[in-house]
């Protein structure tokens, strides 16, 4: 099992990310795509009792061809190329649930953690609706092989653009992206807002950035909620450090804009959504500048 899931990581997520990169240099945004992933490994599929798109459900399906324009624009965009299902790089490095895994849980893991509790910590127990991945325990090392090889490159790619960036212009935005479902688990006929913004309650990115970008979507028509019920992740928190000039801001799409959710197909808002988006990713790559002439966006 151990060797099949390595020779699955060596031969099928190798490199485990792509960067697309802009032609000059990059500006200060960057774009993160960690849940967009759909390279389900093999060794992963004979190991897992969930099928087709049912294993699919917790993916934020095409996230990153919706910002694939970013690159156009100067920023560059880092997606992950492995499944959320198999190892989440928006979690601490070992959220390690002890439901999962056939031996302790080390102490130097969190495996008390409100995301462990749910059953979705760094190495999934459940897909998004609650369905269990696994009929049996996983040997510890698996875990520990996926972390090794998969998220820590990713999140060292992360943080030397976050660092080129900062040492280039003083400050870097970095912007989290994925999607949620339309409805509420249990609540099939609560809808949800088009989108929602989640900057830790104002704790991981200049409050003008947040403007911004709630002002540019509610301008071309989206309805926008900001923190509730998402105020971003693992990378929002851990990387947003305004007095650092690092200010990081997540945003959760409704999949109900561009993608049938059962069939996991693209619907025709899908060109609408992402000319949508293209046009906030300029406005935000143009108008970074001038909000960086005026303290507080650079480093104290």
């Amino acid at each position: 099992m151990i060797e099949a899931e390595r020779q699955s990581i060596s031969e099928e997520l190798d490199p485990p990310f792509v960067i697309g990169r802009p032609v000059g240099d990059p500006g200060p945004v960057i774009f993160c795509s960690p849940h967009s992933g759909r390279i389900y490994p093999q060794a992963f599929l004979q190991a897992s009792r969930l099928k087709g798109l049912t294993l699919r459900k917790s993916e934020d399906c095409f996230v990153d061809e919706l910002f694939s324009s970013a690159p156009r624009h100067g920023a560059p965009l880092l997606a992950a190329r492995f499944p959320r299902a198999y190892v989440d790089v928006n979690r601490e490095p070992f959220e390690l649930d002890p439901e999962l895994f056939a031996e302790p849980i080390p102490a130097f893991a969190n495996p008390h953690s409100v995301r462990v509790t749910g059953g979705l910590g760094t190495i999934p127990r459940i897909v998004a609706d609650g369905e269990d991945i696994y009929d049996v325990k996983l040997p510890l090392v698996i875990g520990y092989e996926r972390i090794e090889r998969l998220y820590q490159p990713f999140h060292a790619a992360l943080t030397q653009l976050i660092e080129d960036a900062r040492s280039r212009y003083g400050f870097a935005v970095l912007v989290d992206c994925h999607s949620m479902p339309s409805t509420i688990v249990g609540h099939p006929h609560t809808a949800r807002p088009h989108m929602v913004l989640g900057d830790r309650f104002g704790g991981s990115c200049d409050p003008r950035l947040t403007r911004l970008l709630r002002t540019s979507l509610a301008a071309m028509g989206y309805e926008i909620q900001l923190n509730r019920p998402y105020a971003g992740g693992f990378i929002t928190e851990h990387y947003g450090n305004p007095r650092q000039g690092i200010h990081t801001i997540q945003i959760e799409i409704n999949r109900a804009l561009y993608m049938d959710e059962e069939r996991i197909e693209r619907l025709k808002g899908f060109d609408r959504l992402a000319a949508s988006l293209d046009g906030l990713i300029r406005r935000l790559v143009a108008e970074v500048y001038s909000l960086a002439a005026t303290p507080p966006l650079a480093a104290e």
